[in-house]
């Protein structure tokens, strides 16, 4: 009896295994971190082969605590960080080298070589995106010019190449042992090597980057059967794989954004805002990213304006780690609770230069306003108050390109669960700010992809229904954050500019 669907939600930081039934409620979880490695200053990497451990691990747990078994599961979906760029061996199995994080910056260099002609909007009216260092095309051609072995290997067709998704899936689908190479169209869109039109791959983009389009996936709805699991894999038996989507897009879905105008920002290590445009690419002039919002099946694609953000929730994990001023990360709402504002002190995290609105990746982080006064409850709060004004760049922004006002932003991720922080980016934006009662949407999003695509669910209107508000904060209409505090915020922005040269 097929009652559930499963997601694997391959994130930066953690990887984890969610089991929905059929009202969209989670019965069971398990979720494990990864290492973070930082070779270099601005490099940031992650060990695939580690990755694919912990999703085992993950799966076999999630059954466990469910009580399930491959016979309960009608299908799988995958989520996944998006940019995060693998080239391994087919033959093998083997990495070429760590994968190359979204948040890496080791890719300035061919950055400026591509942007010399045409500047850093020459490729965006065919993939939607500018030249910066965050989309995997780039993070390939640098693979392929460093790592030895590597060119000739992707020319013989040996070498090839995958976001999170597609290592998954071959791993899943029996690698080495016939696996399936594939990617959807939401994780296409993400390289620069994919035309926003005809969602195919692109000569003319895979010639300008040196990337032989023989290593490259093969592209797929987000809402298909693309292969089966391996009877001997982790999930025990032979299960479709029928949902994949980037990490950003599988929460529109779970947050069931489905018609042109809806939008959600998710807070994870970093924030993602995604604005539903319909059928329509909009190319944005306020530094926005044009993508595909999902595509389900056979149906026309929709398209998203997305604002992303490098370093929202990173920023508490700097916080814990790096300066120890936390021991866990839920215990900032505590320390920031203990000061009554952010005692005149701005923390700017560019700490992979600024993305949207501003693309700058020769700015770097900045604290700016201190004085003696200035206390280790300022600094938690100037952290969670960073999240909530680049949310609100990015809404602006988004205001701007579409001509929509938002009259409320749905949303999710781990940093939902802080009341301070939500309450204060409703008074930031001034609009309400919704939680769903299923807060885990990324998952839950990959889920509704895999269960449309098998029946499990029949309409977008049944998920629709799954959809139930667990709390809204309403903004105050007496606060200045939205006025003298974020025009604050804006001049301590343009003091990170011009820190590399």
């Amino acid at each position: 009896m097929h009652e559930y669907i499963a997601a694997i939600d391959q994130g930066t930081t953690s990887t984890r295994c969610m089991i929905f039934n059929r009202q969209g409620e989670p019965v069971g979880v398990h979720q494990l971190e990864h290492e973070q490695h930082y070779p270099k200053p601005g490099w940031v990497e992650h060990d695939p082969l580690e990755i694919w451990a912990r999703s085992q691990e993950v799966i076999k747990g999630a059954l466990r605590k469910a009580g399930a078994a491959a016979g309960n599961i009608a299908a799988i979906g995958v989520t996944n960080q998006r940019e995060t760029t693998v080239v391994w061996d087919k033959l093998t199995g083997r990495p070429y080298t760590n994968a190359i994080v979204w948040q890496d910056t080791r890719t300035d260099a061919i950055i400026a070589e591509l942007a010399r002609e045409g500047g850093q909007d020459r490729f965006r009216g065919k993939v939607g995106l500018p030249l910066t260092t965050y989309f995997s095309g780039p993070k390939i051609a640098w693979i392929l010019r460093n790592v030895d072995g590597a060119q000739q290997a992707a020319e013989e067709g040996r070498a090839i190449f995958g976001t999170m998704d597609t290592w998954l899936i071959w791993n899943l689908s029996g690698g080495t042992q016939g696996g399936k190479h594939v990617t959807d169209v939401t994780n296409a869109s993400r390289t620069m090597l994919m035309d926003l039109h005809t969602l195919a791959w692109d000569q003319e983009m895979c010639e300008v980057m040196g990337i032989p389009p023989v290593m490259l996936p093969e592209i797929h709805s987000s809402a298909e059967i693309v292969g089966h699991t391996d009877a001997n894999g982790p999930f025990g038996g032979v299960i479709r794989i029928a949902g994949d989507l980037g990490d950003q897009h599988a929460a529109m879905v779970g947050q069931v954004c489905f018609e042109r105008g809806e939008a959600k920002n998710t807070y994870g290590t970093g924030c993602f805002m995604l604005l539903n445009t319909g059928h329509e690419v909009i190319q944005s002039k306020n530094g926005l990213l044009s993508t595909v919002c999902y595509q389900f099946g056979d149906e026309a694609p929709n398209y998203a304006l997305e604002g992303s953000i490098a370093i929202t929730g990173a920023l508490v994990q700097w916080l814990r780690d790096n300066l120890r001023l936390i021991d866990s990360a839920p215990e900032i709402e505590n320390l920031a609770n203990t000061v009554e504002d952010n005692g005149g002190i701005y923390f700017v995290p560019a700490f992979s230069g600024l993305f949207a609105p501003y693309w700058r990746s020769d700015a770097r982080g900045a604290i700016v306003g201190m004085t003696r006064f200035v206390n280790r409850g300022h600094i938690a709060r100037a952290v969670l108050e960073a999240t909530a004004y680049q949310s609100r760049e990015v809404l602006d922004a988004m205001n701007a390109d579409s001509g929509v006002d938002l009259k409320s932003l749905k949303v999710d991720g781990g940093m939902v669960q802080n009341d301070m922080l939500m309450q204060f980016q409703a008074d930031v934006l001034g609009v309400p700010v919704i939680r769903p009662k299923v807060p885990e949407t990324t998952a839950l999003g990959a889920a509704y992809a895999a269960g449309y695509a098998v029946g499990f669910w029949k309409s977008k209107a049944e998920m629709r229904q799954n959809w139930q508000v667990d709390k809204t904060w309403y903004p105050d209409e007496a606060s200045k954050a939205g006025t003298d505090f974020f025009a604050q915020w804006k001049k301590a922005v343009t003091r990170t500019f011009d820190w590399i040269e």
